[in-house]
């Protein structure tokens, strides 16, 4: 328990999140109208939070490679996130019984630097090994 689950970053840029929007068919204006996006607010286009839960599942199987088998996640949300921005996931071992593993799970919005300025999520992983 307490073991570091391996850091990842990725910037996330519109066509990023074009590629996401075909690959689930969530065309949502919020992810690339800026019509849209500055009528609600916002001054660039909102990443797909389900982008959060892919690159947390992507930590954790990264980490424990092709074998570990993701079998529960959960997340919330907490910061929209702007297309453009850097993220970075990193955890921390809950427990280890048997062949499971739980981790908890952070999404951080972080500047050139590797600062984190907001968290964008909070989350759960389970992994099985064989």
């Amino acid at each position: 328990m307490g073991t570091p689950v391996p850091a990842i970053e990725r910037r996330i840029g519109i066509a990023d999140m074009v590629a996401y929007s075909g690959a689930t068919w969530d065309w949502h204006r919020m992810h690339y109208d800026m019509e849209y996006v500055e009528a609600a607010g916002f001054t660039a286009p909102i990443v797909d939070g389900q982008m959060l839960g892919a690159l947390m599942a992507e930590c954790v199987q990264d980490w424990l490679g092709p074998d570990a088998r993701l079998t529960k996640l959960s997340f919330r949300f907490l910061t929209p996130v702007s297309a453009g921005s850097i993220i970075r996931c990193e955890g921390i071992t809950d427990s280890i019984e048997d062949s499971t593993i739980v981790c908890s799970l952070t999404v951080y919005v972080v500047d050139v630097q590797g600062s984190a300025t907001a968290t964008a999520a909070n989350g759960h992983a389970e992994l099985r090994l064989p």
